[in-house]
């Protein structure tokens, strides 16, 4: 039996599992998430703000300390949107290195999407491929073609943080704002689809925090409950309609839901129109919502 712990660094999220896998066995032993916002103001400036790096050095502190306490024997940290674009990105790799004492791997998007694709199909049957596996994270959504293994994938910059700042800059977000949002997400995802047949896939899957908490939504869950989403089918015409829910709630109302986590109050309205949208484009009737995602990818590759 192999112990160990992968830690996601994305733009919105730091995340860490640790998990015990054995000939192809599977156990969580622990998951964490820390809203560190990361990529706060990256799609601007093109560099890390230094209260985000503190920050997210702060919560990959606590998780060295999880690391020990759990004795975990390998490690793999994987950044991905918003180190990838930013230009003082050094400054928070070295401060990894010197708390974990390994070096951050800074991915493509395209190994993101890879690693999202094993943990995501995992628990599903190979009738229900082929697959498309949609990662919408904070900088970038990436998107997976696949049955056993992952034939077509995409990185678009339009993750919920990064659309966040360029258009929705108040709560609810303008009519303009909306219309300006839409036409980027648009643009992006038709860029993916002449690098994957989005519109082909059987099953539609979504994974990280938006999806997971739309599904939430669409479920009118009192309290977030990974268990009661964990591979929850949500139709499109649930999707649209909690997308423009969001798109109409002031930030209090959205602070004020029950499954709402704090760190995605202000993201929420623009992630949920890029899933979306993605329906839309791929004509798919319903998504899958998995809590199985890339740290779940992550770590099976160290197994």
């Amino acid at each position: 039996m192999t112990r160990v712990a992968a830690i996601d660094c994305g733009t919105n999220s730091i995340r860490l599992l640790i998990a015990d896998i054995d000939n192809g066995n599977f156990r969580e032993v622990s998951r964490t998430m820390e809203i560190v916002r990361l990529g706060q103001g990256v799609d601007k400036t093109k560099s890390f703000h230094p209260d985000a790096i503190e920050r997210t050095l702060a919560a990959v502190q606590l998780f060295g300390a999880e690391i020990s306490k759990r004795g975990a024997t390998k490690i793999r940290f994987c950044a991905t949107s918003a180190t990838r674009d930013a230009t003082n990105r050094d400054l928070f790799i070295d401060g990894v290195e010197s708390i974990l004492g390994i070096k951050p791997e800074v991915i493509p998007g395209e190994e993101e999407a890879a690693l999202s694709f094993i943990g995501a199909t995992k628990e599903l049957a190979l009738s229900d491929g082929p697959f498309l596996v949609v990662d919408i994270g904070g900088g970038s959504t990436e998107f997976v073609y696949g049955t056993e293994k992952v034939e077509f994938a995409k990185s678009v910059n339009i993750g919920c943080v990064r659309m966040s700042e360029r258009h929705f800059t108040s709560a609810p977000p303008t009519p303009g704002s909306i219309v300006e949002a839409i036409s980027d997400i648009d643009e992006a995802i038709a860029m993916a689809a002449k690098a994957v047949p989005i519109t082909e896939a059987k099953t539609l899957i979504a994974v990280a925090g938006t999806a997971t908490t739309v599904a939430a939504a669409a479920l009118d869950l009192d309290n977030y409950d990974r268990y009661a989403i964990h591979l929850s089918r949500i139709s499109a015409e649930k999707t649209f309609a909690v997308a423009k829910r969001f798109q109409g709630m002031e930030r209090g109302e959205v602070e004020n839901l029950g499954y709402m986590h704090s760190g995605r109050v202000d993201v929420i309205a623009a992630g949920s129109l890029v899933l979306s949208r993605i329906m839309l484009a791929t004509g798919a009737k319903e998504f899958v919502a998995s809590e199985s995602d890339i740290l779940d990818g992550m770590a099976w590759s160290i197994s």
